[in-house]
C-alpha cells in the first residue's frame, strides 16, 4: 500500500537542542490541527555550523551558518518549513523566504555555569572565562577586564566537559536551551538582564517558510505568540539597522508594558571597554519601527569609526 505524504515536513539541525524544538513544534501543530505526531515528518539537516566546531562562527562566515543549508532545503521544496533558535537566524532572509511565527519565549537570561565559583563575581582573578561569543566575551570584560577569555563551542554535554577538564572556570549558556533540554539543574547562577541584556531574539523559536506558501502559513499562524512576535520584530529591526553580525557586540532586550514595548539596545567594543546603550519605548504594533528608531540613535551615538571596525555585515 502507498505511503501518504506528510501532513508537513519540519526541516531542523540535528543536535540535541534543535531537535527538542523540531519535537515541540510538531507536537503542537499536530494538537493545533488534530492530526497525529507522526503524520509531521522532521528532516535533519546537517549545516555548515554544525560541521565547523573548532573556530568561532565570526571567523567563519556568522550566524548563518546554522540555516543555510536548511533555507536551501526549504527553497528548493525538500521541507515546509524550518524550525530555528531565532538567535542563529541571519537578519536579512534569502529571497523568498519569512519567518511567520514564534512559539511563547522561553527565558531570555544567560546562565553562568560553573564548578568553582557561585558567579561571576565570585571568580578568581585572571580566571579563564570560556566563550565564543563576542557578546559574552565584551559584556563579561566589561564588569571582569582581568578574566583570560578562552574559545568555546560545541553542545552543552561538550562544553560542560571542558570545564570539568580544566579548559576553562566558567562559562555561559542560554537559560531556554538548558529548559528545553531539563538541563536547568547545571546552572550555577542566573545573569540579570539588565546588567547583561541577551543576543537580540534570545529564547525564542522560530519557525520560517517559503512567502508563496498559504497553506503553511495558515498553519504555522495557530502557533505565533503575539508577545514574542513583537519583540523579536523590534529587536531584529535594531540588529538589522546596526548591520549586525557574529562580529558585532549587540545586545537587546525587550520588555511589555501592556500594549507598550520596552527596548533596550546595547552595543559594545570587544574589550568591554565601550559601551553605547540606550533604550526606547513606543506602541507594540509599532515594533519594527522602534527597533530601527533606537538602532538609528545607536549608531548616531556610537558614531561611524566605532561600527567600521567590524567590517561588513554577514551576506
Amino acid at each position: 500500500m502507498q505511503s501518504h505524504a506528510p501532513f508537513l515536513r519540519i526541516g531542523t539541525r540535528g543536535s540535541q537542542l534543535a531537535l527538542a524544538q523540531a519535537n515541540l513544534v510538531r507536537r503542537l501543530l499536530a494538537e493545533a490541527h488534530g492530526v497525529k505526531e507522526d503524520a509531521i515528518a522532521v528532516e535533519v539537516i546537517t549545516t555548515s555550523g554544525d560541521r565547523i566546531t573548532d573556530r568561532p562562527l565570526s571567523e567563519v562566515g556568522g550566524k548563518g551558518l546554522f540555516t543555510k543549508e536548511i533555507e536551501a532545503a526549504l527553497l528548493d521544496n525538500q521541507i515546509d518549513l524550518a524550525v530555528h533558535s531565532s538567535k542563529d537566524v541571519a537578519t536579512r532572509l534569502p529571497a523568498g523566504l519569512e519567518l511567520a511565527a514564534f512559539l511563547p519565549r522561553e527565558d531570555v537570561r544567560d546562565a553562568f555555569v560553573s564548578l568553582v565559583a557561585r558567579d561571576l563575581d565570585g571568580l578568581p582573578q585572571g580566571a579563564r572565562f570560556g566563550t565564543s561569543s563576542i557578546r559574552r566575551a565584551a559584556q563579561i570584560l566589561r564588569v571582569r577586564p582581568d578574566l583570560q577569555i578562552v574559545g568555546f563551542r560545541g553542545n552543552v554535554d561538550t562544553r560542560i566537559k571542558k570545564l570539568r577538564d580544566g579548559i576553562a572556570d566558567a562559562t555561559l549558556l542560554a537559560a531556554a536551551g538548558l529548559n528545553r533540554l531539563g538541563r536547568s539543574a547545571e546552572v550555577t547562577s542566573l545573569l540579570d538582564p539588565r546588567r547583561f541584556p541577551p543576543a537580540p531574539a534570545q529564547g525564542a523559536i522560530g519557525i520560517e517558510i517559503r512567502a508563496d506558501d498559504a497553506r503553511t502559513r495558515m498553519l504555522v499562524g495557530a502557533l505565533d505568540h503575539r508577545q514574542t512576535h513583537d519583540a523579536l520584530l523590534a529587536e531584529r529591526a535594531l540588529l538589522d539597522l546596526l548591520d549586525g553580525s557574529c562580529r558585532t557586540p549587540i545586545a537587546a532586550l525587550t520588555t511589555r508594558e501592556g500594549d507598550q514595548i520596552v527596548l533596550l539596545g546595547q552595543i559594545l567594543s570587544p574589550d568591554g571597554r565601550t559601551v553605547f546603550e540606550l533604550e526606547r519605548r513606543g506602541a507594540a504594533a509599532q515594533a519594527g519601527d522602534i527597533g530601527r528608531s533606537l538602532g538609528e540613535e545607536l549608531k548616531t551615538m556610537a558614531g561611524p569609526e566605532f561600527l567600521a571596525q567590524f567590517g561588513e555585515r554577514e551576506r
